[in-house]
């Protein structure tokens, strides 16, 4: 009896009580309530640089041609010997993907160049489309960045006119 009470005695119970365990699982909660939000932004945001590096150097690969053919081209083949690490489509694009939509047109206002306007779009996996347009010659000669509400605009926008678009 003795060895059994003694044994008894030296026992200690110690551990959490529910509450202190249900405060914590509150702050975890709490943590995760602001850190979920802040994390889908950045998700965002790096889907959108992906898209427009993706158009930036689809817009250096078709420079090179211009510098080489004195016009642009909206063929893949001649596209992806230059930059191979992307996909070059005339439409559908998929969102997400390293791929982006070229168009050709000719300048027409203060000169006349035949394909001398490239239209370069691509697309995040949420949807979002941007666009590089490059004229090289005339009146409005320069480069511009758009964001088309979609590819049907995007397509239609390749004009030697300055859409006035919204800027990345």
């Amino acid at each position: 009896m003795r060895t059994l009470r003694k044994r008894l005695a030296d026992r200690s119970e110690e551990g959490f009580t529910l509450i202190e365990l249900m405060v914590v699982v509150l702050i975890i909660a709490i943590l995760l309530a602001i850190a979920i939000p802040s994390f889908l932004g950045a998700r965002g945001k790096a889907q959108d640089r992906a898209a427009q590096s993706n158009a930036r150097n689809a817009l250096t690969a078709e420079k090179t041609y211009f510098t080489d053919q004195q016009a642009y081209t909206a063929t893949a083949t001649a596209l992806t010997a230059i930059e191979p690490s992307l996909t070059y489509k005339a439409s559908g694009i998929a969102g997400g993907a390293k791929e982006v939509m070229v168009t050709t047109a000719d300048v027409s206002v203060g000169a006349t160049i035949p394909a001398g306007i490239v239209c370069v779009t691509g697309k995040t996996a949420g949807g979002k489309f941007f666009q590089v347009v490059d004229i090289a010659g005339g009146t409005n000669a320069g480069t511009y960045f758009n964001k088309p509400a979609d590819e049907s605009a995007a397509g239609t926008s390749c004009a030697d006119v300055n859409t006035g678009g919204s800027a990345w």
